[in-house]
């Protein structure tokens, strides 16, 4: 199997071929789905032969995952672009809103490669490592609280699926108006799973703003 996403890339020659395949998938991405685009259209994009494309890929859909990595690694770490207790529910990172307004402005890209309900390459992706960035938060920042799985199901869930529904035109909302909706959703999760890990003596005073409202994985 190929090497994933940032394999090679000490070699040049190798990271300047990837990125031409990279850019040349996503340019045929804005003018049809993934599942209509093919190898030779790639490769005729980006300049290069078809056995070239086969030495770096071992078919579109590694590419495709390659292509989305960048915009992963963007969403995710925009997510957690806080330090010590995360912002309210009223402001959500400013790298979230900055993050969408760039998925508005492709949009037909990120239909092409993130399908209604979170599928395709993108979701696929998305949804892994947002879980497991997660997941090591939860772990590292509440090591003594259980249930940090289900939680980390729940925020890369709730994030991918309203993603692909937005770029897919099944949400109404500005990039702005998305963030904070998004924000406030994923307070909520943290708050509701810490509070059911509270003693039963414990009542947080409000489910996303009073104390039960503990750092987001």
């Amino acid at each position: 199997m190929t090497p994933a996403v940032t394999a090679g890339s000490a070699d040049p020659r190798t990271a300047r071929t990837r990125a031409k395949l990279r850019a040349a998938l996503l340019a045929a991405c804005e003018h049809r789905p993934l599942e209509q685009v093919s190898v030779a259209q790639v490769v005729r994009g980006a300049g290069v032969g078809r056995a070239t494309f086969y030495l770096h890929y071992d078919d579109l859909h590694a590419l495709a995952v390659d292509a989305c990595a960048e915009v992963v690694t963007e969403a995710v770490d925009a997510l957690h672009a806080w330090d010590g207790a995360p912002p309210g529910p009223d402001a959500p990172p400013a790298p979230l809103a900055a993050l969408l307004a760039s998925v508005h402005t492709r949009a037909p890209v990120y239909r092409s490669l993130l399908r209604e309900g979170g599928g395709g390459p993108l979701g696929e992706l998305l949804h892994r490592e947002l879980r497991q960035r997660s997941l090591d938060e939860l772990r590292a920042r509440r090591p003594e609280d259980t249930g940090h799985d289900l939680t980390a199901s729940a925020v890369a869930g709730i994030f991918t699926g309203v993603l692909a529904d937005w770029v897919h035109g099944r949400v109404d909302a500005t990039p702005e108006q998305l963030a904070g909706r998004i924000w406030r959703m994923l307070l909520a999760v943290h708050a509701t799973a810490r509070h059911r890990s509270l003693s039963p003596s414990s009542h947080p005073k409000s489910a996303v703003t009073g104390p039960g409202a503990a750092p987001l994985g």
